[in-house]
Protein backbone atom coordinates (compact mmCIF):
# COMPACT_ATOMS: atom_id res chain seq x y z
CA UNK A 1 0.00 0.00 0.00
CA UNK A 2 1.49 3.31 -1.10
CA UNK A 3 1.76 6.23 1.27
CA UNK A 4 -0.51 9.10 0.28
CA UNK A 5 2.03 11.92 0.38
CA UNK A 6 5.51 12.12 -1.20
CA UNK A 7 8.03 14.90 -1.07
CA UNK A 8 9.36 13.96 -4.54
CA UNK A 9 7.26 12.22 -7.18
CA UNK A 10 8.82 11.24 -10.53
CA UNK A 11 6.60 10.02 -13.38
CA UNK A 12 8.70 7.88 -15.73
CA UNK A 13 11.64 5.54 -15.10
CA UNK A 14 13.62 6.19 -18.28
CA UNK A 15 16.95 8.08 -18.37
CA UNK A 16 15.43 11.46 -17.47
CA UNK A 17 13.62 10.14 -14.41
CA UNK A 18 16.61 8.07 -13.33
CA UNK A 19 18.92 11.07 -13.71
CA UNK A 20 16.64 13.14 -11.48
CA UNK A 21 16.38 10.42 -8.84
CA UNK A 22 20.14 9.90 -8.60
CA UNK A 23 20.74 13.65 -8.39
CA UNK A 24 18.19 14.03 -5.59
CA UNK A 25 20.02 11.32 -3.66
CA UNK A 26 23.36 12.94 -4.42
CA UNK A 27 22.11 16.22 -3.00
CA UNK A 28 20.77 14.44 0.10
CA UNK A 29 17.35 16.06 -0.15
CA UNK A 30 15.06 15.68 2.82
CA UNK A 31 12.02 13.59 2.03
CA UNK A 32 10.92 10.42 0.31
CA UNK A 33 11.18 9.77 -3.43
CA UNK A 34 8.62 7.81 -5.47
CA UNK A 35 9.06 6.80 -9.12
CA UNK A 36 5.99 5.62 -11.06
CA UNK A 37 5.78 4.06 -14.52
CA UNK A 38 2.78 2.74 -16.41
CA UNK A 39 4.92 0.02 -18.04
CA UNK A 40 5.78 -3.27 -16.35
CA UNK A 41 9.46 -2.48 -16.68
CA UNK A 42 11.75 0.51 -16.83
CA UNK A 43 11.59 1.90 -20.34
CA UNK A 44 13.33 4.41 -22.57
CA UNK A 45 16.55 4.35 -24.53
CA UNK A 46 18.38 2.34 -21.89
CA UNK A 47 16.16 -0.61 -22.75
CA UNK A 48 16.22 -0.30 -26.53
CA UNK A 49 19.81 -0.97 -27.72
CA UNK A 50 21.30 1.45 -25.17
CA UNK A 51 23.40 3.79 -27.30
CA UNK A 52 24.93 6.78 -25.56
CA UNK A 53 26.37 9.83 -27.29
CA UNK A 54 28.84 12.09 -25.50
CA UNK A 55 29.39 14.87 -28.03
CA UNK A 56 27.43 18.14 -28.20
CA UNK A 57 24.99 18.92 -29.77
CA UNK A 58 23.82 15.32 -30.34
CA UNK A 59 21.04 14.74 -27.85
CA UNK A 60 20.99 18.36 -26.67
CA UNK A 61 18.56 20.81 -28.35
CA UNK A 62 20.57 23.99 -28.74
CA UNK A 63 17.69 26.22 -27.62
CA UNK A 64 18.08 24.74 -24.12
CA UNK A 65 21.78 23.86 -23.88
CA UNK A 66 25.04 25.62 -24.58
CA UNK A 67 28.10 23.54 -25.43
CA UNK A 68 29.66 24.38 -22.07
CA UNK A 69 26.54 23.33 -20.15
CA UNK A 70 26.20 20.08 -22.08
CA UNK A 71 29.88 19.27 -21.56
CA UNK A 72 29.53 19.71 -17.80
CA UNK A 73 26.55 17.35 -17.59
CA UNK A 74 27.99 14.83 -20.03
CA UNK A 75 31.00 14.47 -17.75
CA UNK A 76 28.69 13.79 -14.84
CA UNK A 77 26.59 11.25 -16.77
CA UNK A 78 29.70 9.39 -17.93
CA UNK A 79 31.17 9.35 -14.42
CA UNK A 80 28.02 7.72 -13.04
CA UNK A 81 27.28 5.22 -15.82
CA UNK A 82 30.90 4.40 -16.78
CA UNK A 83 29.97 3.14 -20.27
CA UNK A 84 32.56 1.48 -22.56
CA UNK A 85 33.38 4.05 -25.26
CA UNK A 86 33.77 2.59 -28.75
CA UNK A 87 36.69 3.42 -31.02
CA UNK A 88 36.35 4.87 -34.54
CA UNK A 89 38.60 4.25 -37.55
CA UNK A 90 39.12 5.43 -41.15
CA UNK A 91 36.61 8.28 -40.96
CA UNK A 92 38.57 10.55 -43.30
CA UNK A 93 37.81 8.18 -46.18
CA UNK A 94 34.08 8.67 -45.68
CA UNK A 95 34.38 12.40 -44.98
CA UNK A 96 36.25 12.88 -48.25
CA UNK A 97 33.31 11.35 -50.11
CA UNK A 98 30.85 13.49 -48.16
CA UNK A 99 32.33 16.88 -49.01
CA UNK A 100 31.31 17.14 -52.71
CA UNK A 101 27.75 16.19 -51.73
CA UNK A 102 27.49 18.75 -48.92
CA UNK A 103 26.87 15.88 -46.49
CA UNK A 104 28.19 16.06 -42.94
CA UNK A 105 29.46 13.01 -41.06
CA UNK A 106 29.43 13.86 -37.37
CA UNK A 107 32.24 12.50 -35.20
CA UNK A 108 30.50 11.44 -32.00
CA UNK A 109 32.03 9.90 -28.91
CA UNK A 110 29.80 6.87 -28.42
CA UNK A 111 29.14 3.95 -26.12
CA UNK A 112 26.97 0.94 -26.90
CA UNK A 113 25.71 -1.69 -24.47
CA UNK A 114 23.12 -3.37 -26.69
CA UNK A 115 19.62 -4.35 -25.65
CA UNK A 116 20.94 -7.10 -23.38
CA UNK A 117 23.52 -4.81 -21.78
CA UNK A 118 20.89 -2.11 -21.36
CA UNK A 119 18.61 -4.48 -19.47
CA UNK A 120 21.45 -5.36 -17.11
CA UNK A 121 22.20 -1.68 -16.56
CA UNK A 122 18.54 -0.93 -15.78
CA UNK A 123 18.46 -3.72 -13.18
CA UNK A 124 21.65 -2.40 -11.61
CA UNK A 125 20.45 1.22 -11.52
CA UNK A 126 17.00 0.47 -10.13
CA UNK A 127 18.51 -1.86 -7.51
CA UNK A 128 20.85 0.93 -6.41
CA UNK A 129 17.94 3.34 -6.11
CA UNK A 130 15.87 0.91 -4.06
CA UNK A 131 18.82 0.19 -1.78
CA UNK A 132 19.03 3.93 -1.08
CA UNK A 133 15.37 4.19 -0.18
CA UNK A 134 13.69 5.18 -3.46
CA UNK A 135 10.29 3.54 -4.02
CA UNK A 136 9.72 2.36 -7.62
CA UNK A 137 6.20 1.41 -8.67
CA UNK A 138 5.87 -0.21 -12.11
CA UNK A 139 2.66 -1.06 -13.95
CA UNK A 140 0.95 1.89 -12.25
CA UNK A 141 -0.63 4.40 -14.61
CA UNK A 142 -1.15 8.02 -13.66
CA UNK A 143 -4.64 9.00 -14.79
CA UNK A 144 -4.71 12.73 -13.99
CA UNK A 145 -2.19 15.36 -12.97
CA UNK A 146 -3.06 18.31 -10.79
CA UNK A 147 -1.19 21.20 -9.16
CA UNK A 148 -0.55 19.30 -5.93
CA UNK A 149 -1.78 15.76 -6.54
CA UNK A 150 -2.06 12.98 -9.10
CA UNK A 151 -4.74 10.38 -9.57
CA UNK A 152 -3.91 6.76 -10.26
CA UNK A 153 -5.80 3.51 -10.04
CA UNK A 154 -6.32 2.94 -6.35
CA UNK A 155 -6.46 6.53 -5.20
CA UNK A 156 -4.82 9.93 -5.06
CA UNK A 157 -1.22 10.86 -4.22
CA UNK A 158 -0.10 14.30 -3.12
CA UNK A 159 3.39 15.72 -3.59
CA UNK A 160 5.65 18.63 -2.79
CA UNK A 161 7.71 18.33 -6.00
CA UNK A 162 6.67 16.64 -9.24
CA UNK A 163 8.90 15.65 -12.17
CA UNK A 164 7.11 14.50 -15.33
CA UNK A 165 9.43 12.50 -17.59
CA UNK A 166 7.32 10.14 -19.73
CA UNK A 167 9.60 9.92 -22.79
CA UNK A 168 8.57 9.96 -26.44
CA UNK A 169 5.96 7.21 -26.10
CA UNK A 170 4.25 9.23 -23.40
CA UNK A 171 3.53 12.19 -25.67
CA UNK A 172 -0.23 11.85 -25.30
CA UNK A 173 -0.01 11.63 -21.50
CA UNK A 174 2.25 14.68 -21.42
CA UNK A 175 -0.19 16.65 -23.55
CA UNK A 176 -3.03 15.66 -21.23
CA UNK A 177 -1.00 16.81 -18.21
CA UNK A 178 -0.19 20.15 -19.85
CA UNK A 179 -3.83 20.69 -20.78
CA UNK A 180 -5.04 19.91 -17.26
CA UNK A 181 -2.42 22.23 -15.73
CA UNK A 182 -3.07 25.01 -18.24
CA UNK A 183 0.48 24.95 -19.60
CA UNK A 184 1.02 26.20 -23.13
CA UNK A 185 3.11 24.11 -25.50
CA UNK A 186 4.13 23.54 -29.11
CA UNK A 187 4.23 20.16 -30.84
CA UNK A 188 4.71 21.15 -34.46
CA UNK A 189 7.94 19.20 -35.12
CA UNK A 190 8.24 15.52 -36.01
CA UNK A 191 10.65 13.09 -37.66
CA UNK A 192 9.22 10.82 -40.37
CA UNK A 193 11.09 8.20 -42.32
CA UNK A 194 12.05 4.61 -42.92
CA UNK A 195 14.26 1.98 -41.32
CA UNK A 196 16.80 0.48 -43.68
CA UNK A 197 17.98 -3.13 -43.25
CA UNK A 198 20.89 -4.50 -45.26
CA UNK A 199 23.72 -6.97 -45.16
CA UNK A 200 26.68 -5.60 -43.25
CA UNK A 201 28.96 -6.04 -46.27
CA UNK A 202 26.83 -3.42 -48.04
CA UNK A 203 27.26 -0.93 -45.17
CA UNK A 204 30.79 -1.66 -43.93
CA UNK A 205 31.20 1.70 -42.19
CA UNK A 206 29.74 0.08 -39.06
CA UNK A 207 33.01 -1.82 -38.67
CA UNK A 208 34.74 1.54 -38.24
CA UNK A 209 32.00 3.61 -36.57
CA UNK A 210 29.18 1.86 -34.71
CA UNK A 211 26.46 4.49 -35.15
CA UNK A 212 27.56 6.80 -38.00
CA UNK A 213 25.50 9.97 -38.09
CA UNK A 214 25.16 11.52 -41.55
CA UNK A 215 23.36 14.83 -42.00
CA UNK A 216 22.10 15.45 -45.54
CA UNK A 217 20.75 18.58 -47.22
CA UNK A 218 16.99 18.83 -46.84
CA UNK A 219 16.89 18.07 -43.10
CA UNK A 220 17.44 14.34 -43.55
CA UNK A 221 19.71 12.32 -41.27
CA UNK A 222 20.67 8.79 -40.35
CA UNK A 223 19.75 7.75 -36.84
CA UNK A 224 20.08 4.76 -34.49
CA UNK A 225 22.33 2.37 -36.41
CA UNK A 226 22.50 -1.23 -35.21
CA UNK A 227 24.88 -3.98 -36.29
CA UNK A 228 26.20 -7.30 -35.08
CA UNK A 229 23.14 -9.14 -33.82
CA UNK A 230 20.79 -6.53 -35.26
CA UNK A 231 17.01 -6.70 -35.54
CA UNK A 232 14.16 -4.47 -36.67
CA UNK A 233 11.31 -4.27 -34.18
CA UNK A 234 7.93 -2.60 -34.01
CA UNK A 235 6.52 -0.28 -31.36
CA UNK A 236 2.81 -0.14 -30.62
CA UNK A 237 0.93 3.14 -30.38
CA UNK A 238 -2.69 3.90 -29.64
CA UNK A 239 -4.38 6.79 -31.41
CA UNK A 240 -6.65 9.36 -29.83
CA UNK A 241 -9.70 7.32 -30.87
CA UNK A 242 -8.28 4.03 -29.60
CA UNK A 243 -7.01 2.60 -32.90
CA UNK A 244 -3.66 0.81 -33.01
CA UNK A 245 -0.73 1.52 -35.31
CA UNK A 246 2.97 0.65 -35.29
CA UNK A 247 6.23 2.46 -35.82
CA UNK A 248 9.39 0.48 -36.58
CA UNK A 249 12.65 0.76 -34.67
CA UNK A 250 15.90 -1.14 -34.38
CA UNK A 251 18.06 -2.77 -31.73
CA UNK A 252 21.00 -5.12 -31.35
CA UNK A 253 22.35 -7.56 -28.80
CA UNK A 254 25.94 -7.15 -27.71
CA UNK A 255 26.55 -10.69 -26.50
CA UNK A 256 24.70 -12.78 -29.08
CA UNK A 257 26.18 -14.24 -32.23
CA UNK A 258 25.99 -11.79 -35.11
CA UNK A 259 23.55 -12.24 -37.99
CA UNK A 260 25.55 -10.24 -40.53
CA UNK A 261 22.89 -7.54 -40.81
CA UNK A 262 22.72 -3.83 -40.11
CA UNK A 263 19.75 -1.48 -39.75
CA UNK A 264 19.38 2.27 -39.35
CA UNK A 265 16.77 4.99 -39.70
CA UNK A 266 16.60 7.61 -42.43
CA UNK A 267 14.53 10.44 -41.01
CA UNK A 268 13.32 13.77 -42.33
CA UNK A 269 12.51 16.49 -39.83
CA UNK A 270 9.21 18.23 -40.60
CA UNK A 271 8.11 21.47 -38.96
CA UNK A 272 4.48 22.41 -39.51
CA UNK A 273 4.04 26.19 -39.56
CA UNK A 274 1.28 27.65 -41.75
CA UNK A 275 -1.33 26.71 -40.78
CA UNK A 276 0.17 25.66 -37.47
CA UNK A 277 -0.80 22.05 -36.80
CA UNK A 278 -0.02 19.31 -34.30
CA UNK A 279 2.90 17.13 -35.32
CA UNK A 280 1.57 14.41 -33.03
CA UNK A 281 -1.79 14.35 -34.80
CA UNK A 282 -0.06 14.34 -38.19
CA UNK A 283 2.10 11.40 -37.11
CA UNK A 284 -0.96 9.56 -35.89
CA UNK A 285 -2.70 9.96 -39.24
CA UNK A 286 0.37 8.69 -41.11
CA UNK A 287 0.69 5.72 -38.78
CA UNK A 288 -2.96 4.78 -39.17
CA UNK A 289 -2.73 5.12 -42.96
CA UNK A 290 0.27 2.77 -43.03
CA UNK A 291 -1.60 0.31 -40.80
CA UNK A 292 -4.58 0.44 -43.17
CA UNK A 293 -2.54 -0.44 -46.26
CA UNK A 294 -0.34 -2.87 -44.34
CA UNK A 295 -3.23 -4.88 -42.94
CA UNK A 296 -2.39 -3.78 -39.40
CA UNK A 297 1.38 -4.19 -39.80
CA UNK A 298 4.20 -1.93 -41.03
CA UNK A 299 5.11 -2.12 -44.73
CA UNK A 300 8.40 -3.41 -46.15
CA UNK A 301 9.78 -3.00 -49.65
CA UNK A 302 12.99 -4.19 -51.25
CA UNK A 303 15.13 -1.47 -52.85
CA UNK A 304 15.23 -3.46 -56.10
CA UNK A 305 11.44 -3.32 -56.38
CA UNK A 306 11.27 0.33 -55.38
CA UNK A 307 13.76 1.34 -58.06
CA UNK A 308 11.65 -0.42 -60.70
CA UNK A 309 8.50 1.29 -59.45
CA UNK A 310 6.72 -1.86 -58.36
CA UNK A 311 5.50 -3.17 -55.05
CA UNK A 312 7.23 -5.95 -53.17
CA UNK A 313 5.41 -9.26 -52.78
CA UNK A 314 6.00 -12.29 -50.64
CA UNK A 315 7.84 -14.01 -53.51
CA UNK A 316 10.22 -11.07 -53.76
CA UNK A 317 11.93 -12.19 -50.59
CA UNK A 318 13.71 -15.19 -52.09
CA UNK A 319 17.23 -16.57 -51.96
CA UNK A 320 18.54 -15.10 -55.21
CA UNK A 321 19.48 -11.41 -55.09
CA UNK A 322 17.41 -11.13 -51.96
CA UNK A 323 19.76 -13.17 -49.86
CA UNK A 324 18.49 -12.56 -46.31
CA UNK A 325 15.16 -12.79 -44.58
CA UNK A 326 13.62 -9.72 -42.97
CA UNK A 327 14.15 -9.67 -39.21
CA UNK A 328 10.67 -8.21 -38.71
CA UNK A 329 7.65 -9.84 -40.33
CA UNK A 330 5.84 -7.00 -42.09
CA UNK A 331 3.55 -6.65 -45.07
CA UNK A 332 5.33 -6.57 -48.46
CA UNK A 333 4.05 -3.56 -50.34
CA UNK A 334 4.75 -0.15 -51.84
CA UNK A 335 5.78 2.56 -49.40
CA UNK A 336 5.16 5.26 -52.02
CA UNK A 337 1.41 4.68 -51.55
CA UNK A 338 1.51 5.77 -47.92
CA UNK A 339 4.56 8.01 -47.45
CA UNK A 340 4.08 11.71 -48.32
CA UNK A 341 5.78 12.39 -51.66
CA UNK A 342 7.86 15.34 -50.50
CA UNK A 343 9.27 13.33 -47.60
CA UNK A 344 9.88 10.25 -49.74
CA UNK A 345 11.72 12.28 -52.40
CA UNK A 346 14.01 13.87 -49.80
CA UNK A 347 14.81 10.52 -48.20
CA UNK A 348 15.41 8.74 -51.53
CA UNK A 349 17.74 11.54 -52.66
CA UNK A 350 19.68 11.14 -49.42
CA UNK A 351 19.76 7.36 -49.87
CA UNK A 352 21.40 7.85 -53.28
CA UNK A 353 23.93 10.20 -51.76
CA UNK A 354 24.64 7.66 -49.04
CA UNK A 355 25.20 5.02 -51.71
CA UNK A 356 27.84 7.30 -53.26
CA UNK A 357 29.58 7.58 -49.89
CA UNK A 358 29.19 3.88 -49.04
CA UNK A 359 28.66 2.01 -52.33
CA UNK A 360 26.37 -0.96 -51.88
CA UNK A 361 23.70 0.26 -49.51
CA UNK A 362 21.25 0.45 -52.44
CA UNK A 363 21.77 -3.21 -53.33
CA UNK A 364 18.46 -4.72 -54.54
CA UNK A 365 18.25 -6.84 -51.39
CA UNK A 366 18.17 -3.86 -49.01
CA UNK A 367 14.81 -3.51 -47.24
CA UNK A 368 12.99 -0.28 -46.45
CA UNK A 369 10.48 -0.51 -43.60
CA UNK A 370 7.81 2.14 -43.13
CA UNK A 371 6.83 3.97 -40.97
CA UNK A 372 9.52 5.07 -38.55
CA UNK A 373 8.09 8.02 -36.65
CA UNK A 374 9.72 9.79 -33.74
CA UNK A 375 7.13 11.30 -31.42
CA UNK A 376 8.67 14.01 -29.28
CA UNK A 377 9.11 17.75 -29.04
CA UNK A 378 6.09 18.61 -26.92
CA UNK A 379 7.75 21.87 -25.97
CA UNK A 380 6.13 23.30 -22.84
CA UNK A 381 6.37 26.94 -21.87
CA UNK A 382 9.15 26.66 -19.30
CA UNK A 383 9.53 29.22 -16.53
CA UNK A 384 13.29 28.84 -16.25
CA UNK A 385 16.27 26.83 -17.50
CA UNK A 386 15.66 24.07 -14.98
CA UNK A 387 12.61 23.05 -17.06
CA UNK A 388 10.16 24.20 -14.41
CA UNK A 389 6.57 24.72 -15.60
CA UNK A 390 4.99 25.49 -12.20
CA UNK A 391 6.55 26.44 -8.87
CA UNK A 392 6.70 22.75 -7.91
CA UNK A 393 6.45 20.92 -11.27
CA UNK A 394 9.13 20.13 -13.87
CA UNK A 395 8.87 18.48 -17.32
CA UNK A 396 11.97 16.80 -18.74
CA UNK A 397 13.33 14.31 -21.24
CA UNK A 398 12.65 13.52 -24.88
CA UNK A 399 8.89 13.77 -24.48
CA UNK A 400 9.20 17.37 -23.28
CA UNK A 401 11.71 18.31 -25.97
CA UNK A 402 14.54 18.98 -23.51
CA UNK A 403 16.65 16.15 -24.95
CA UNK A 404 17.01 13.69 -27.81
CA UNK A 405 18.62 10.59 -26.38
CA UNK A 406 19.90 8.90 -23.24
CA UNK A 407 22.63 11.32 -22.21
CA UNK A 408 20.63 14.47 -22.87
CA UNK A 409 17.62 13.05 -21.02
CA UNK A 410 19.76 12.08 -18.04
CA UNK A 411 21.30 15.58 -18.04
CA UNK A 412 17.87 17.21 -18.05
CA UNK A 413 16.97 15.10 -15.00
CA UNK A 414 20.07 16.34 -13.19
CA UNK A 415 19.34 19.97 -14.08
CA UNK A 416 15.77 19.75 -12.83
CA UNK A 417 16.77 18.06 -9.56
CA UNK A 418 19.48 20.66 -8.93
CA UNK A 419 16.85 23.36 -8.67
CA UNK A 420 14.90 21.52 -5.95
CA UNK A 421 17.45 21.82 -3.17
Amino acid sequence: MLEKHWEYLIIGTGPAGLGAAFELLERKVRGRILMVDREKFSTGGLRNDCKMNFTYPVGFPEEFWTEEEAGHYLDRVEALLKPPVKQKHNLETYKKRCRPLDVNLLEIRQAHLGTDGGLELIKELTARLRERGVTIELDREILEVGEKSVLLAGGELTFDHLIIAPGRKGFRFLQSAMNSLGIGYMDNTIDIGIRVEAEEEHYPIVRDYYDPKFHFPGRVRTFCTNSGSAHVVREKYTSRNGSTYYSVNGHAYSRKEGNGLVNFAMLKTVRLTEPLASGQDYAEMLGLQAALLGGGRPIMQRVGDFRMGKRSKGGTFNDDLYSFAPTLACTPGDISLVMPAKILRAIWKSMKELDTIIPGILHPSTIMYYPEIKLYANKPEFRDRSFRVRDNIWMIGDGAGTSRGITGAWASGIRAAESMS
